[in-house]
C-alpha cells in the first residue's frame, strides 16, 4: 500500500486532523477531571466499570485513530462533495463526543450523558458507513471506536439505572 502522505502538506494536514479529536478531548477531560474524584466517587458504578487510568490511554489511542481516517476521508479529494458530507459527519460526532464530558461529568447527569452517548454511537455508525463508501480502511479504524462508544454507552446506562 503506498503511503497516502507524499508531501510537507500531507503531512501537516494528518498532524492537524489528529490533534483535532485529540484536542477535543482533552477539551472534555476538563469536566472529566473536575468531577471524576469527586461526584463521580460517590455514585454507584457497575461492576464491569473499569478503572480510572485505562480511560486516557483507550481514548487517545481512538483520537488518533479518529484523526487518521478523517486525513484519509480529505485526501480523497476534498474537492468531492462525499467527502465534504463524510468530514461534516466526522465534525458533528466530534461535537458530540466534546459535549459528552460536560454533560456527563461537568453537569452532572447521567441522563443527559445517555442521551448524549446514544446519539454519538448513531453518529458513529453513520459516520462509519459513510467513509467505507469514500475508504473502506479510514472506515475500519473507527470500528474499535464505536466498540469503545458500545461498552461506555452500557456503562453510562448502568450508572443511570444504578443512581435514580
Amino acid at each position: 500500500m503506498e503511503s497516502p502522505v507524499k508531501t510537507l502538506r500531507d503531512a501537516a494536514l494528518l498532524i492537524g486532523a489528529v490533534l483535532l479529536p485529540l484536542m477535543t478531548g482533552a477539551i472534555g477531560s476538563i469536566a472529566t477531571a473536575t468531577n471524576v474524584s469527586g461526584w463521580y466517587q460517590t455514585i454507584a458504578r457497575p461492576w464491569f466499570t473499569p478503572p480510572s487510568w485505562v480511560f486516557g490511554p483507550a481514548w487517545t489511542i481512538l483520537y488518533i485513530l479518529m484523526g487518521i481516517s478523517l486525513f484519509l476521508i480529505i485526501k480523497s479529494g476534498w474537492e468531492r462533495r462525499e467527502v465534504k458530507i463524510a468530514t461534516g459527519i466526522f465534525f458533528v460526532q466530534l461535537f458530540f463526543n466534546g459535549i459528552w464530558s460536560f454533560l456527563f461529568f461537568g453537569i452532572p447527569s447521567p441522563f443527559l450523558g445517555l442521551i448524549c452517548i446514544i446519539i454519538l454511537w448513531c453518529l458513529i455508525l453513520w459516520m462509519i458507513v459513510y467513509f467505507y463508501r469514500i475508504s473502506k480502511v479510514a472506515a475500519y479504524l473507527n470500528i474499535p471506536y464505536i466498540c469503545w462508544v458500545t461498552f461506555a454507552t452500557a456503562l453510562t446506562a448502568s450508572i443511570y439505572l444504578l443512581n435514580p
